[in-house]
């Protein structure tokens, strides 16, 4: 699926949402919300300004979800019990932009939900966005996903491995010795010789020998055989 192509079906979730009282437009800009107290995820926590209706003189830009005074609390895969207070940590948070694009937290759980995606691997940095999701799975009716938050890949100042940090790309040409590389990074044990062998040998290997259990339980590791 392409977000960009997939406007309607953000529109219809967002309609449902409406009818059911559970977002509401804002008239803040950017810059307003940056000047908020920041919340335990070091996000600004958006102060409820338009929740009760939209000062005079302004105009609706974004759309905001209602958080109320919900808490959610999940079991992760490998991080073990999550729970995040949204009203403190977060507050009322953009489904849809102020140039009209549906946010990603919408877009991702109209996604999943659509192509029946059951369980969910990404990176610890995405592990405070996922209350954030779950309060809309559970506002559209949705199943909620299992989750593995796996640690992020970081450089020696703890910065994520990426463009914007300069890290040095990887070689297509060496998919299969930088694969092994990964696979050793999640703790997992593959034989030597599988780091010059194809992308499909590695790729049977890791799925007969998978050990979640393996994987450090960290939110992020020192990765200097990956940055190289």
């Amino acid at each position: 699926m392409r977000q960009s192509r997939r406007g309607a079906a953000y529109a219809a979730a967002l309609e449902s949402l409406e009818r059911d009282g559970a977002v509401f437009p804002c008239a803040c800009t950017r810059r307003e919300i940056s000047d908020s107290a920041l919340g335990e995820t070091n996000e600004p926590v958006y102060p409820g300004t338009c929740r009760n209706g939209i000062p005079p003189g302004r105009s609706a830009r974004a759309v905001r979800v209602r958080v109320g005074d919900a808490v959610i609390a999940f079991e992760d895969g490998l991080q073990g019990a999550v729970g995040q207070n949204l009203a403190g940590e977060v507050g009322d948070f953009v489904v849809r932009r102020a140039d009209g694009v549906f946010a990603y937290q919408l877009a991702v759980v109209v996604d999943d939900f659509e192509q029946g995606i059951t369980d969910v691997v990404r990176g610890a940095d995405l592990l405070a966005s996922t209350p954030r999701q779950i309060l809309l799975q559970r506002g559209l009716g949705y199943p909620t996903p299992q989750y593995i938050h796996l640690p992020v890949a970081v450089n020696r100042s703890g910065e994520k491995l990426s463009k914007q940090t300069l890290a040095t790309p990887l070689d297509p040409a060496d998919a299969p010795g930088k694969l092994w590389s990964v696979l050793r990074f999640l703790g997992q044990e593959p034989p030597a010789e599988l780091e010059s062998e194809s992308v499909a040998a590695l790729w049977n290997w890791a799925l007969a020998h998978w050990r979640p259990e393996k994987i450090e339980r960290r939110r992020s590791l020192p990765a200097p055989a990956i940055e190289a």
